[in-house]
């Protein structure tokens, strides 16, 4: 049945992103600069089965940043701060009390970790969501998994026209690097945050799960975007 029904009309619901109930856990994450590693307990959370579309991020904020435009893209071009921006937005739309606290000059931001919006997975959420259970660099053969360097024709590809990993989401490695909240290294790198998963661009040996990369804040580059995450009651 259709939205009207005779003088009745009916609500569509939104078009929201497609999440994921990622199951509690522990991950162990390492840097190769530094030869550290150390462990993390993970919460149940829900992840977003597909990096923000374009298509998605347009009808939130009404932009289309990046050079290169379909819906089914995922978006890029895009910073740390458009994310969190992003995030609290879609919450608002969705009902959900937004999951983060900017200032008024929009320098600083803090994480409501008792709200119910969506925001960006950290560091240890994204890890273990993208190893899904399993112990090695990928979850799947390369060239099945990813848009890397070696199958992409160094462009960027829809979502979704890969192999997901065991827990159905989608790209976690390969077409576009992923914003986490994290601070990278703060004593050395000060603001930058944490990029994970790969991207079109490149080659095999930084799309695998314990991969690590950072920019500013407010850097877009062309093959970073984001994908959406959720806390769960508790």
């Amino acid at each position: 049945m259709g939205a009207h029904a005779g003088n009745e009309t009916t609500a569509v619901p939104p078009v929201g992103p497609t999440m994921v109930a990622v199951p509690p856990g522990r991950v162990t994450l390492s840097d190769r600069r530094t030869r550290r590693s150390w462990p993390v307990e993970v919460a149940p959370y829900e992840l977003a089965a597909f990096a923000v579309t374009q298509e998605l991020y347009a009808k939130i904020t009404g932009l289309r940043p990046g050079a290169v435009h379909g819906d089914r893209l995922p978006v890029e071009g895009v910073s740390w701060w458009d994310a969190v921006l992003f995030c609290n937005a879609l919450s608002e739309r969705d009902g959900f009390v937004p999951a983060y606290h900017l200032d008024g000059d929009g320098e600083r931001v803090e994480w409501d970790a008792a709200a119910d919006g969506y925001r960006l997975p950290t560091e240890a959420e994204w890890e273990h969501a993208c190893r899904a259970g399993t112990s090695g660099p990928r979850y799947g053969p390369l060239d099945e998994i990813a848009w890397y360097r070696g199958n992409s024709h160094e462009r960027i590809h829809d979502v979704g026209g890969k192999r997901p990993n065991p827990w159905g989401l989608h790209d976690m490695l390969g077409n576009v690097w992923d914003w986490c909240w994290d601070l990278y290294d703060p004593e050395v790198y000060g603001s930058y945050r944490v990029l994970r998963g790969g991207g079109w661009f490149d080659e095999h040996w930084s799309c695998r799960a314990s991969a690590r990369r950072r920019s500013h804040p407010t850097f877009r580059v062309d093959d970073v975007g984001f994908r959406v995450a959720r806390s769960l009651a508790r």
